[in-house]
């Protein structure tokens, strides 16, 4: 009977991160897909009930022979404003936000060196227990010296702004930080669509406030009796007065890092605002360099094939590459494929005390009486050994 051969892999299907891949790999989401739903129903549902307000704003002046051009124009701003909101949400979460591919293992032996054991070193792969690597190295950017950081995960030098993202488990180029609205990371690949996201985002919440107050104001009467006839629009106006106070704030936020030509990551670990900031070119420099430089490409084609050979080097080599020994910190053993096996209490309980036992209740737990039959012990054991000797 012959043997099916096994269908090649693509690398988006082997991949190694946590990532969520749509239409073949086509496009690469976060590891979870409901917070991009959530966002969006929170634009649209807004967003759909100002539309619907409008629109009877339109029929009710047309019915009365009224011009209702002007509100035609709000409610095409209105949809413009939300399928562009939409549409930069999208591409933020969709894309590879700049994904440096991992080593299949780690570097070369004559990038590294042999050093005696010392706390700053650790260990590259238990199967070579001499061969060590530094946890940093220093690098100059811009006449600045910045250190790098190796890591496990990915088997390498991280290159000076990039990061290693625990939720997506990929390190990511000019990695800003994980958004938890869109579920993806930020980095150098979509940054620029996700502050077009923030600033949509933003206007739309202060256009459809601006309307919404004015249509009640608008209204024959006192403000306080048409806020009590306008439920809709009451509603509008509390809910984008709220949400503009977030996603506004962010928006400043990040125009100021822009400006400065830092990330969320930097700001909030390095705080150039303190020192020298080494990727600071100016404000017009920084600005052009976000917004009007050419994104650079992606560093994989998901769509590819896997080479056998790359398939057996990710199973030879694994995320962790000290197996088969007990985490005391975590009280945890592993075997071979990294499975939790026994825990130290456990192993603790599988250990017999009834001898124990029984000796502490016979001597009573005195230190003497442990000490005599110590000694008994050896002069019985020394009487034979002589006998033994005179008998030959």
């Amino acid at each position: 009977m012959d043997v099916k051969e096994p269908k090649p892999q693509r690398i988006y299907q082997a991949w190694r991160g946590s990532n969520t891949f749509v239409f073949g790999g086509r496009l690469v989401f976060g590891p979870d897909v409901s917070p991009l739903f959530f966002s969006t129903f929170l634009i649209v549902g807004p967003a759909f009930a100002f539309c619907l307000k409008i629109s009877f704003i339109i029929k009710h002046r047309t019915n009365r022979n009224e011009t209702a051009l002007p509100w035609c124009y709000v409610l095409t701003v209105a949809i413009l404003l939300t399928i562009l909101d939409l549409f930069f949400l999208f591409l933020t979460s969709s894309r590879d936000p700049g994904i440096i591919p991992r080593n299949t293992k780690p570097p070369e032996y004559d990038e590294t060196f042999e050093i005696d054991s010392t706390p700053s070193m650790e260990w590259v792969n238990g199967r070579t227990p001499h061969l060590k690597l530094p946890r940093t190295k220093d690098v100059f950017v811009n006449g600045h010296a910045v250190k790098v950081k190796y890591c496990d995960t990915c088997l390498l030098y991280r290159p000076p702004r990039v990061s290693h993202c625990s939720i997506c488990n990929n390190c990511v180029q000019r990695f800003d930080h994980h958004c938890p609205w869109v579920g993806q990371c930020i980095g150098i690949r979509n940054y620029r669509y996700f502050y077009m996201f923030i600033t949509t985002s933003t206007v739309l919440c202060v256009y459809v406030f601006v309307v919404s107050w004015i249509n009640i104001v608008q209204t024959k009467g006192k403000a306080t009796r048409a806020m009590s006839r306008d439920i809709l629009s009451d509603f509008l106006v509390v809910y984008c007065f709220i949400v503009v106070w977030f996603i506004g704030g962010l928006t400043v936020f990040h125009f100021y890092l822009i400006s400065t030509n830092q990330t969320t990551y930097e700001n909030f670990r390095y705080r150039y605002d303190r020192k020298s900031n080494p990727y600071n070119k100016g404000i017009l420099e920084n600005f052009r360099e976000v917004f009007f430089s050419k994104i650079p490409p992606s560093m994989h084609n998901f769509r590819a094939f896997v080479k056998e050979d790359d398939i057996m080097a990710i199973e030879a080599t694994g995320d962790d590459v000290a197996k088969g020994k007990i985490d005391i910190e975590m009280g945890n053993t592993f075997d071979d494929e990294g499975d939790n096996v026994l825990t130290l209490p456990k192993i603790l309980r599988g250990v017999e005390f009834e001898g124990i036992e029984d000796i502490l209740e016979h001597e009573g737990g005195s230190e003497r009486a442990d000490s005599d039959r110590f000694v008994v012990r050896v002069e019985v054991e020394a009487n034979n050994a002589e006998e033994k000797n005179v008998t030959a």
